[in-house]
């Protein structure tokens, strides 16, 4: 009688630990219990409470990392976890032979821990006591085991969700205040009037990118337009380039001389991008009384200038800005355009876009589709428009790679209609 007894108090106290196992366990997970104490706590009622003399836990993070281990030798480690990984493909509770393992480092059980029909962990148990609670550990202790194990691994799981959602959280957060800056530094409004009809398309590849252009009003008699385009893309990408931008504003006021606005932006850009990064860049200033244009091109893809039936490619300039402390061989291009003139800036985005046959769009593609635009459209959303319907056409189901943009600046006589043109261009040439 007194047998029996003992035997019931035992299965009394075996199911007290284990439900108070359970109970520490999830009240550490419900108090946000970091990673080591929550480990500290499985360890505690297996080594301590069921007398597991030996552990090893395996979680799949990418691949199989032993997360907790005890009662093995640490220059031991390494060969023993090669041997565990090869079982991984076990889907129950399963004894091991002893001689599978290296000499003197042998488990006895494999516990696996599965959700729906993905692998999260497994627990490799040895030197199992089962005196200590009178019965048989693996027949009465491994469920409970399977139980425990699950529940530790699927915390830890959503621990690392929850820390990655949050640092999701903030990056999106970053790309919107840096997309919001992004768009307050793009003109609002360009112009379109009988004089002078300027038109953008702009569609990054991320949410924020690394193509710049704009519109700037000098004075009542000058404006300046400019494309540009920064190595790299994302957030550094953007936000060298919105400094690239105030520098810009601040420095065309304070120079007439478009090769002194281009020398010293240059040295803005060596001191902010440290050598890291470098930015192609196209000015063009145009004088409305005189009806010249000054230009620097900086390294940047050759804008396209329709003009008396012929296509200028609008080279002079310098390497791109970033690139060299000094600017070798700084051309100033100058020109006076005999109205109607368009001028076409983009970016790379345009000519190194691919289609399915790994073909690039390239120049000579956009010069020839230029050519017919202007000499058809008299708007310069629709030339816009009409070459991006192209370049969607030519893609296929290649997806976009790099940021587009689209400058388009058509320079009118006010006493002459818009649509002036009757004959595709000519010939070529390179300024």
């Amino acid at each position: 009688m007194s047998e029996q007894h003992g035997s019931s108090n035992k299965r009394l106290r075996i199911a007290d630990i284990k439900l108070e196992s359970l109970l520490e366990l999830t009240k550490n997970i419900n108090l946000n219990t970091k990673i080591p104490g929550l480990l500290k706590n499985y360890r505690d009622v297996l080594q301590h409470k069921l007398f597991i003399g030996k552990l090893l836990l395996l979680q799949n993070d990418g691949g199989w990392k032993c997360i907790l281990h005890y009662g093995v030798r640490e220059d031991r480690l390494e060969c023993i976890l090669e041997k565990a990984k090869k079982f991984t493909d076990e889907r129950e509770i399963k004894q091991v032979n002893r001689d599978e393992w290296p000499a003197n480092e042998s488990f006895e059980i494999i516990i696996p821990v599965y959700h729906k029909n993905l692998p999260l962990a497994f627990v490799f148990l040895g030197d199992l006591n089962e005196e200590s609670l009178g019965m048989s550990p693996a027949i009465k202790h491994l469920p409970f085991i399977q139980t425990l194990t699950n529940l530790l691994v699927v915390a830890i799981e959503n621990k690392k969700l929850a820390k990655e959602s949050i640092k999701q959280a903030v990056i999106q957060r970053e790309l919107e205040l840096a997309k919001e800056i992004q768009a307050i530094l793009l003109p609002a409004e360009l112009p379109h009037n009988a004089e002078l009809d300027i038109a953008s398309s702009y569609l990054p590849f991320h949410q924020i990118s690394g193509d710049y252009f704009d519109y700037i009003p000098i004075d009542e008699s000058e404006f300046a337009i400019c494309i540009a385009d920064v190595s790299g893309k994302g957030i550094a990408a953007a936000l060298l380039m919105s400094n690239f931008q105030a520098n810009l504003h601040a420095l065309i006021e304070q120079t007439s001389s478009l090769s002194e606005l281009v020398v010293r932006l240059n040295k803005k850009v060596i001191q902010t991008a440290r050598g890291e990064s470098f930015i192609t860049f196209f000015i063009a200033k145009y004088n409305k009384l005189t009806h010249s244009m000054h230009y620097v091109n900086a390294g940047h893809y050759p804008p396209l200038l329709h003009m008396e039936e012929t296509i200028v490619h609008l080279k002079s300039g310098c390497p791109a800005l970033g690139m060299l402390p000094e600017l070798p061989t700084l051309k100033e291009g100058i020109l006076t355009l005999a109205a109607p003139a368009i001028i076409l800036c983009y970016t790379d985005g345009v000519i190194e876009l691919e289609n399915e046959k790994n073909e690039e769009f390239g120049v000579e593609r956009l010069t020839d589709l230029f050519a017919a635009n202007v000499t058809l459209l008299n708007n310069a959303t629709l030339i816009n428009g009409n070459i991006l319907k192209v370049l969607t056409e030519f893609k296929g189901k290649r997806e976009y790679v790099d940021d587009i943009t689209l400058l388009c600046c058509r320079i009118m006589d006010s006493n002459k209609a818009f649509n002036t043109f009757s004959h595709p261009f000519s010939n070529i040439k390179d300024i």
